[in-house]
């Protein structure tokens, strides 16, 4: 075991991205015990200046959180978000999957196309399919990137209201009606993967919706 979790640390220590447990296992030899490993080397980094954690899915050591403070004069943002993009992407957050009209319907004014483009220029959201209903509107869901962003493992840990706001998900003025369902629960099951060759445009797809 102490062999594994030397290897899985290097690995996971090298690096460019966060490594499933799964990308582990296939650089290890056969057999190796990579979830007890990686139990064992998180309980080591708990407490240190660098943890390992998961997120969305895949792990890798990050600066622990009370610490984040000492990074935030060498991190710079590359595109802040407005206020208008933040609260379309908590909405899309809680709400997904989700078209055009639930996201006008939640904060009560129209949705900018500029908005939507910024957040799937960063790779926060994505085109996830189509609803069943009139006009076959386009769905949009959260990606692997917000969580990661976020330092989420899952869509199961998305905070509550006062939470989102110190993440920068809302501002302080909450829209009229907005609400934070449970994550888990979400819109029904009522939409239809892309076809292959179906590349939705915002401009085109969410102009013709309602």
């Amino acid at each position: 075991m102490s062999e594994t979790v030397r290897r899985i640390e290097a690995l996971l220590f090298a690096a460019a991205e966060p490594l499933s447990a799964a990308d582990l296992a296939g650089r290890l030899p056969d057999g190796a015990d990579v979830a007890s490993a990686l139990m064992v080397l998180k309980d080591d980094y708990a407490g240190r200046g660098v943890n390992l954690v998961c997120v969305a899915d895949r792990w890798r050591f990050q600066t622990a959180e009370d610490l984040s403070f000492l990074m935030t004069q060498a991190r710079e943002e590359t595109r802040r978000l407005s206020k208008a993009a933040q609260e379309t992407l908590a909405i899309i957050a809680y709400h997904q999957p989700v078209t055009r009209a639930d996201i006008e319907a939640v904060r009560g004014v129209q949705v900018s196309r500029g908005t939507i483009d910024v957040l799937l220029e960063l790779g926060l959201i994505r085109f996830r399919g189509r609803r069943r209903s009139p006009g076959r509107p386009v769905t949009l869901g959260t990606t692997d990137a917000f969580l990661e962003h976020y330092g989420l493992a899952s869509l199961a840990d998305l905070p509550g209201a006062a939470e989102m706001k110190s993440l920068g998900l809302l501002s302080l003025d909450i829209p009229a009606g907005f609400s934070v369902p449970n994550p888990l629960g979400g819109l029904s099951g009522d939409e239809d993967a892309l076809e292959p060759g179906d590349t939705p445009d915002f401009h085109q797809d969410f102009i013709g919706e309602g």
